[in-house]
């Protein structure tokens, strides 16, 4: 068994759920879910039970170099995290999730354009779908990543949240609300 160091945080756009390995950041979960939407954590229901080979064990010490990390880019003092991550995905799912860590604060990108930055061109709807499987929102930052019209879609956290996060770093200019 693996034990992760959890945390909830408040934030500007709700109560975030965070677990962290020996290693890094393993998870960085919206508290409210979207009906079937992937988590790490296990159901309310069987809060007693493992799940996928982890237990989880709350840690204000563990966990609060993330923690402040994170506040300071709510609070609009951090573009950058520093923290080491523990992206755990197949081999296309990292390959994307490195690629969306590559788009700068305060800019967007689209799914074709990196579909085109991992080398396959054609693979956008499954560039959406690795997004869709991102286990860290917020710090692999596929809020960052719109349609090809410029208009927001599809997030885990809603598109509410995905429009305070860009609007937070400023990177509304030309994305159409939709």
């Amino acid at each position: 068994m693996e034990n992760l160091y959890t945390a909830t945080i408040r934030s500007t756009i709700g109560p975030l759920f965070l677990a962290a390995s020996s290693y890094g950041l393993v998870a960085l979960e919206f508290d409210a879910r979207l009906s079937g939407q992937q988590s790490i954590r296990p159901s309310p229901r069987h809060l007693r039970e493992e799940k996928s080979g982890f237990t989880f064990e709350d840690s204000a010490g563990a966990t609060l170099p993330y923690v402040k990390e994170l506040n300071e880019y709510f609070s609009g003092g951090r573009r950058e995290f520093t923290f080491p991550l523990d992206l755990r995905g197949t081999d296309f799912q990292l390959v994307c999730w490195r690629a969306l860590l590559a788009i700068p604060y305060g800019e967007t990108r689209t799914y074709a354009d990196i579909a085109r930055a991992i080398g396959k061109p054609n693979a956008f709807r499954a560039v959406g779908m690795a997004n869709n499987r991102n286990p860290i929102a917020i710090v692999v930052p596929c809020h960052r990543v719109i349609a090809s019209d410029g208009t927001l879609c599809g997030y885990g956290g809603g598109l509410d949240v995905k429009r305070k996060l860009l609007e937070l770093e400023g990177a509304l200019t030309g994305v159409l609300a939709a």
